[in-house]
């Protein structure tokens, strides 16, 4: 008999940590993880087995359906925003076909076992994409169908892969002579810039405040690549991975979207500046504005509408600005290289 499991997908990144610790401390404790990399021994002891590999490995993935029944997958392996623009055709293969393998991986499992299989994703606000500075400033808080036009890889591979899932829950081989009525369950949130204080930022476009409070924390200097007055919406790790756990939980029948906006705060850059100033009086934070990089956060909204996913399911982020800096960054990050 094959046992019943949640899988992970890019466990060892910064959203896995928070989310396998979340899963055990719940009581979900039968978790298999793939990814590239080996994970660390504090997180390898919480799971229960661990695979590593490549989501396009398909031997793979089918030595994982013998094992084990599948009935969550948590797909968070991608290659990030700034290294996909270096490597688009490899951004492509790993977020975009690694998505539809384990789409396809998901759909089989279901039609194995005869019910759905819940299938959790993480977009981004790179799936945005506003013309200029100006018309960011005047749209405000921009809603989950409007301005769809990403200007980044990482941002088209989101966005498509979004509608992958939509069709794989809704209209999966529409044309079949037999229906299939044990579709993908997929959910998907668009997370905005997500702050760990846990995790050191892995060089994703949004990075630029988490770099700033780990920089001014180990006393190193750091110059901010985005202007002052730039302005993005952020959320804290423990409140996305909260999210995810919140959304996988809420009934089908509420739902009404497939991808869902989430925010909780979107202070400017000098306005971050100034918090990690108070927190650590003698950083050296300058401004070294990198044009290109600068184009793409400016394509990004300054603010989204989450409405739909308030209402559906009750999305509601413990941490506003203040307290995410006050109560979890700062003192988490200050503890963390105080012991180093």
């Amino acid at each position: 008999m094959r046992k019943p499991v949640v899988l992970i997908t890019g466990a060892g990144g910064e959203i896995g940590h928070g989310l396998i610790e979340q899963l055990v401390a719940s009581g979900r404790d039968s978790i298999v993880t793939l990814d590239l990399n080996p994970l660390e021994p504090s997180l390898a002891r919480l799971v229960r087995r661990e695979f590593t590999g490549s989501i396009n490995d398909a031997r793979l993935l089918d030595r994982i359906l013998s094992e084990f029944e599948i009935d969550t997958v948590y797909h968070l392996a991608a290659l990030l925003s700034t290294r996909s623009e270096f490597t688009p055709v490899t951004a492509h293969q790993v977020n975009v076909e690694g998505t539809l393998s384990l789409l396809e991986f998901a759909q089989h499992e279901a039609e194995s076992h005869g019910r759905p299989v819940l299938f959790l994703y993480p977009s981004s606000i790179a799936a945005y994409g506003l013309p200029d500075v100006e018309t960011k400033h005047r749209v405000g808080r921009v809603r989950e169908d409007d301005h769809n036009t990403p200007t980044t890889m990482y941002g088209c591979n989101k966005l498509y892969c979004e509608q992958l899932g939509r069709y794989y829950a809704q209209f999966y081989k529409q044309l079949a002579a037999e229906p299939h009525n044990h579709r993908v369950d997929f959910r998907c949130v668009r997370f905005p810039g997500l702050i760990s204080a846990i995790t050191v930022p892995s060089g994703g476009t949004s990075d630029y405040a988490p770099e700033m409070i780990h920089a001014a924390a180990k006393g190193e200097p750091y110059a901010c690549f985005v202007r002052p007055d730039t302005r993005i919406p952020f959320m804290t790790m423990p409140d996305g991975v909260n999210a995810l756990l919140q959304l996988a939980a809420a009934p089908r029948e509420r739902l009404t979207r497939t991808a869902y906006n989430l925010a909780a705060f979107n202070p400017s850059a000098e306005e971050v500046r100034t918090e990690v100033l108070h927190a650590f009086p003698g950083a050296e934070l300058t401004w070294r504005i990198d044009t290109k990089r600068q184009g793409i956060v400016d394509s990004w909204p300054e603010a989204v509408d989450d409405s739909a996913a308030r209402a559906d399911w009750g999305f509601a982020p413990a941490y506003d600005f203040a307290h995410a800096f006050h109560d979890y960054l700062i003192p988490t990050i200050r503890a963390r290289y105080a012991r180093a």
